[in-house]
């Protein structure tokens, strides 16, 4: 039998312990924490895995990459890149490529190299690929749209044989209207809905005055994927939870947009990047 102080004593560190257990569990139970490292773009550049150990130290555990070309990540070989992500704990489960008419002669994009694209995405464990924008070039005319829909449905059915999923990731020139029509419109109608899924970047889809929870009505499962960034009271970029955006809402839709995944993304900040991502990471969180 236990005295009372060894009783008290007991009791004490159950009772200390217990916030510490209750906040793991909720951890375990939460969505994993995506990043889209362009909004470190600067930082990487000067220390590429010190830059991703931040951001895994934050809580960060997923990340979509960009800038892939020519077989290599931020100028790493995939075995390299892998090497990094390994070191930090950090998995790229996604990754924005270009359709490749804006510079054809550029490797690596879906219509120059893009078997290769897929090769090194699938070996560093994407099940994601995606177009992240499209240049001005391409946005002034419906039949550049069409065009684009027919380079995203040949590319969806090359990663599929992969078993990775093709998206297109939108911002807010989409939404305008040419020749009475809406572009965003005319991607989820040409496109096969199997074969190719939407990113919604929820900043963009309120800058151009759109519902993200109208479009998850109207092509439920379509938005597996999601970046958050959020909007303050001038219309510019913010920390997810500080701005004007209801993400309650949103996600609160979240089973009928289909999401699988998403990611934090700062486009610009006035704070320094690494707090920005932990303002956001602290509020998404609590928000998702």
């Amino acid at each position: 039998m236990q005295n009372r102080r060894t009783f008290i004593k007991t009791t004490g560190l159950a009772l200390a312990s217990a916030p510490l257990l209750a906040s793991c569990l909720n951890a375990e139970s939460r969505k994993p924490m995506g990043l889209q490292v362009y909004t470190l773009r600067d930082q990487l550049k000067e220390d590429l895995e010190g830059t991703l150990e931040k951001a895994a130290n934050i809580g960060y555990t997923k990340i979509e990459v960009y800038g892939y070309e020519n077989g290599r990540y931020f100028g790493k070989t995939v075995k390299e890149f892998q090497t990094i992500l390994n070191n930090v704990g950090l998995k790229a489960i996604s990754g924005h490529y270009y359709n490749g008419r804006h510079k054809p002669e550029q490797v690596g994009t879906m219509t120059n190299g893009w078997e290769k694209s897929i090769e090194d995405a699938a070996e560093i464990g994407q099940s994601y690929m995606g177009c992240g924008y499209i240049h001005e070039p391409e946005q002034g005319s419906v039949a550049m749209y069409k065009e684009l829909c027919d380079i995203l449905n040949i590319a969806a059915e090359k990663t599929k044989a992969s078993g990775i999923q093709l998206f297109y990731h939108n911002h807010d020139f989409e939404f305008n209207v040419i020749d009475e029509q809406v572009p965003y419109d005319l991607l989820l109608e040409n496109t096969d809905p199997d074969l190719v899924k939407m990113e919604l970047d929820h900043y963009w889809v309120e800058k151009a005055n759109q519902s993200s929870i109208d479009l998850f009505e109207k092509h439920p499962g379509r938005f597996p994927l999601w970046h958050i960034k959020d909007m303050d009271e001038n219309g510019d970029f913010t920390e997810v939870g500080t701005g004007t955006i209801d993400y309650a809402a949103i996600f609160s839709k979240a089973e009928l947009a289909g999401l699988d995944h998403f990611f934090v993304e700062q486009d610009e900040a006035t704070k320094d990047r690494f707090e920005s991502i932990k303002i956001s990471y602290s509020n998404a969180v609590r928000l998702a």
